[in-house]
């Protein structure tokens, strides 16, 4: 049976660095189904290391992450106008997102509904082109702090391109920054403020405001120029269920497009597409750029590796659904040995248990 494991020794360490790192409160992204980590476990982990406030994009992710972060601050980062969204994110004692003046309505009217007063956090837009007031809204998003039934405690904005574009995400920040004085001088409390992300934080200096938010670099997987201390983590595993041993000339896999170049040797491990093995991200809309690139990849086919012993062993045919075959030739590999393949757990299936140890 696969499933994904996590080395929670290693997860600790990159929190650790994490933290020394930013040098202030971490806000622990689990939206992604943790980014793949699990949304509960992740979150338990990081309570233990001393993360006090969680952040999700989904409505529904409230209810599972509540199980968990029964009484820490739960940031939801969608500025909606749904009231059914509003009234969940209002019942459950969550911060919302007020990105308009539409969704600031619609907040403070399903909280004196519930007669609750809802915590909020305004939402700048300084390029991402998604939730938030654009600086030049200023006045209007002001006008949301007198709403009765709101309290802001916060406001953030979120860079577009921290990961390649140092320069670009110095410039969203200081929008930021004076929308903020803006808002300030209007006489009203700003409250805590927070900008970097993961690549932020790790690819540009002096982004770190009162809080951070992070997630991918928990994984250990997040794009930055130097190289850092975090580890890269987690693999999906299986063990091999069946060998076998073909002639040259045979067949492999769907539409036999692989063919054996030798007498070879063959472990069946448990693993394929419906795991996230061997998916990749596609670009939704094609162009001639995107159209050559696939078919680059096309004709120059990755070869894919599974780790059998510590020793990498190459996949062969096509990857099947939940099956993959894997060329052992002159290997002492038996079945029961444990196989495992490098993927990011965004790709895995979220019905694989995720294991910690």
């Amino acid at each position: 049976m696969s499933r994904y494991v996590i080395d929670k020794k290693l997860l600790s360490q990159n929190i650790s660095y994490i933290k020394e790192k930013a040098g202030v409160e971490l806000i622990g992204v689990v939206k992604g189904n943790g980014y793949g980590f699990g949304i509960k476990e992740l979150t338990q982990i990081l309570i233990e290391n001393g993360i006090k406030t969680f952040a999700v994009t989904e409505v529904d992710d409230i209810e599972e992450l509540r199980q968990v972060a029964k009484e820490q601050d739960i940031l939801v980062m969608r500025s909606t106008c749904i009231e059914d969204e509003a009234k969940i994110i209002a019942q459950n004692g969550c911060i919302a997102t007020i990105g308009s003046s539409e969704s600031a309505k619609v907040m403070d009217k399903v909280s004196k509904d519930l007669g609750v007063k809802t915590k909020c956090h305004l939402k700048i837009d300084t390029g991402m082109g998604r939730y938030g007031f654009m600086p030049s809204q200023v006045e209007e998003a002001i006008k949301c702090y007198n709403l009765e039934n709101l309290e802001f405690t916060g406001a953030y904005t979120h860079f577009s391109s921290a990961f390649h574009n140092s320069e670009l995400t110095k410039v969203q920040l200081e929008m930021f920054k004076d929308t903020m004085e803006q808002i300030k001088k209007a006489g009203k409390d700003v409250g805590i403020l927070h900008a970097s992300n993961s690549p932020a934080l790790l690819n540009v200096d002096g982004v770190a405001l009162d809080s951070v938010r992070i997630g991918s670099a928990f994984t250990g997987r997040v794009i930055t120029k130097n190289k850092t201390k975090l580890n890269r983590i987690g693999s999906l595993e299986a063990e091999v269920i069946e060998i076998k041993t073909v002639p040259k000339g045979y067949a492999i896999g769907y539409n036999g497009l692989y063919k054996t170049k030798r007498e070879t040797k063959i472990a069946i491990v448990p693993i394929g597409h419906y795991d996230g093995f061997g998916l990749t991200k596609e670009k939704e809309i094609a162009d001639l750029h995107s159209v050559l690139s696939q078919l680059k990849k096309y004709l120059k086919k990755q070869q894919m590796y599974v780790r059998i012993n510590g020793r990498m062993y190459s996949v062969i045919g096509e990857i099947g659904l939940s099956h993959t075959a894997v060329d052992i030739t002159d290997s002492d590999v038996k079945i029961g040995d444990t196989a495992s393949v490098d993927i990011s757990p965004l790709m895995v299936n979220p019905r694989i248990k995720r294991i910690y140890k």
